[in-house]
């Protein structure tokens, strides 16, 4: 009867020796896939904003010669005199007036909206959402670290660890510029 009390304090030592071993390894595991997922996103913003920007920029090169048109044509219409008939000016305002109006209507089938501000509030929205997935992919990082560290410090989890998984304690991730706006220093 002693022998089988024995063989099971032993086998239920082995069995939470297996369990907090598995557990060590599960927790790295995920401090590892959290911080994939940060670099992923941050991938996905670095290779989204450049596209992002050259679309704006050809928002405000388009809008930028169409004010330059906009403003010849009213140059051209100013000239015009209602006492002096000229032909020739008019046949020139009149040429800049079609190939104005052919421009917006090609703008116009391309770019239902030709508000550059428009695609800049877009952008800028579009950056705070990619740094918003960026910052919860971090938190989440941090929190698996968390898990991670936890399950290696704490007793009896560093014993196991120290006998068989040997694992190391992971710095969480840290902005030092943004840490350096706070008085306050953890101790």
């Amino acid at each position: 009867m002693a022998t089988g009390i024995i063989i099971g304090i032993v086998a239920l030592l082995a069995v939470l020796v297996v369990v907090i071993y598995n557990g060590i390894i599960t927790r790295k595991n995920a401090v590892e896939r959290g911080w994939a997922n940060v670099i992923t996103q941050e991938r996905q913003k670095n290779k989204m904003i450049p596209h992002l920007e050259q679309v704006v920029a050809q928002f405000r090169e388009y809008e930028s010669g169409l004010q330059t048109q906009i403003t010849e044509l009213r140059s051209g219409i100013a000239r015009l005199d209602s006492n002096n008939i000229d032909a020739s000016q008019l046949q020139q305002v009149e040429s800049s007036t079609q190939r104005l109006m052919q421009g917006l209507n090609i703008a116009v089938e391309a770019y239902p909206e030709l508000k550059a501000s428009d695609v800049f509030n877009n952008l800028m929205r579009e950056i705070a959402e990619q740094q918003e997935n960026i910052g919860a992919a971090i938190r989440i990082f941090n929190q698996n670290v968390e898990d991670f560290n936890n399950g290696i410090q704490v007793f009896p989890n560093a014993l196991v660890n120290a006998s068989l998984n040997k694992q190391s304690r992971i710095t969480p991730f840290n902005d030092s510029e943004a840490e350096a706006g706070f008085e306050y220093k953890l101790k």
